[in-house]
């Protein structure tokens, strides 16, 4: 026989599976719950009464955001694009960190003690000041079919985690990034995947990133598709593995800033970079007169530092300008190789 317990929260209700036992066979004291959360309800107080290992599961409708999440293997799951997280009005925004940063929902750990499990997936966030989602300090988590969009900064972005699943999300007309990894020097397998950018600044950025990968994601009408930003940190950024990825007509205009100049036009921008594989990707159309505009192009890093032992192999890059692949920093060295192109710097690349 198999008890429920149901309690009640404002706007919430929590299903509790309890102990079944019969013959030959025994169970847990008690296993996982489900927090149903209904339209209009506090995400964040089904949060703060779940343990470990629950399920937050959002109905369609919208919710406030501002939603932070400190805990390890909680699972967030919204009706898909029915599901809207988006901006509080008031006092609300700022009710905790998360909220007075200005982002939507928040996985927050530190190295030390990452937050480790958290699954975010089947929603919509949107509205945000900074970010739709933002992360820092985390290990393994997932955030699967979330739509991001018009968010102030990154749609999707993380710092300081190893191990996670960016995959099959949609980030689109966010400020800065649709997906975003940051300060990670031992990603431990990361990976973006499936996902779809469009309208960004950048489609993905890894800055200062490590032992990841960047595969089959359509990266469209941004002022760069991928954008991998390495300095003078040690270990340097790279060993990364970019694939399979379509990487068309990013040609929005982003001007200058005070680092760096405009971009426009840019399919795969590597600076920094070392040692990171670039493969079997369609790219095409990109085009721009900046100095990181063309389809492929490796340029020296922006602290000075070489662009070196990276392999440009097996992708197709046509209509790009001023060039398919460009290999502008002179100082490094550079593989290319079975790449199909009309037009390379310096030539014989195609």
């Amino acid at each position: 026989m198999q008890a429920r317990h149901l309690r009640r929260l404002a706007g919430v209700t929590a299903l509790t599976a309890l102990a079944a036992s019969g013959l030959g066979m025994s169970s847990p004291a008690q296993a996982n719950a489900v927090h149903v959360v209904h339209a209009g309800g506090s995400i964040q107080e089904a949060v703060d009464h779940a343990a470990p290992g629950d399920t937050i599961r959002l109905l369609a409708g919208t919710y406030a955001g501002g939603v932070l999440i400190t805990k390890d293997d909680l699972r967030i799951s919204g009706a898909g694009k029915r599901t809207v997280i988006t901006r509080a009005p008031g006092e609300a925004a700022a009710a905790n960190a998360c909220g007075a940063a200005g982002h939507g929902l928040c996985v927050l750990g530190t190295a030390d003690h990452p937050v480790g499990g958290v699954r975010i997936e089947s929603l919509t966030v949107s509205g945000f000041a900074k970010s739709g989602i933002w992360a820092s300090g985390t290990d393994r988590m997932t955030v699967r079919r979330v739509v991001a969009h018009t968010n102030g900064e990154n749609g999707i972005g993380q710092e300081i985690s190893t191990r996670g699943v960016l995959a099959d999300n949609t980030a689109d007309d966010n400020g800065l990034d649709g997906l975003f990894l940051g300060d990670t020097p031992d990603a431990m397998g990361t990976r973006i995947v499936g996902n779809h950018a469009a309208g960004n600044r950048l489609g993905v950025h890894v800055r200062r990133g490590r032992m990841l990968t960047i595969e089959r994601n359509v990266l469209t009408a941004n002022c760069a598709g991928v954008f991998i930003v390495g300095d003078e940190t040690q270990p340097v950024a790279g060993a990364m593995t970019i694939r399979r990825n379509r990487i068309n007509e990013n040609n929005k205009f982003c001007p200058a800033n005070a680092r760096i100049e405009h971009i426009q036009g840019s399919g795969i921008v590597l600076t920094g970079a070392r040692e990171t594989r670039v493969t079997d990707n369609e790219i095409r159309d990109n085009r721009g007169d900046s100095s990181m505009s063309g389809g492929i192009a490796l340029v020296p890093s922006f602290s000075g530092g070489p662009t070196s032992a990276n392999e440009i192999t097996d992708n197709v890059a046509l209509g790009n300008a001023p060039s398919d692949l460009a290999d502008r920093d002179a100082k490094a060295t550079n593989t290319f190789t079975r790449n199909v192109c009309a037009i390379s710097e310096p030539v014989g690349h195609c």
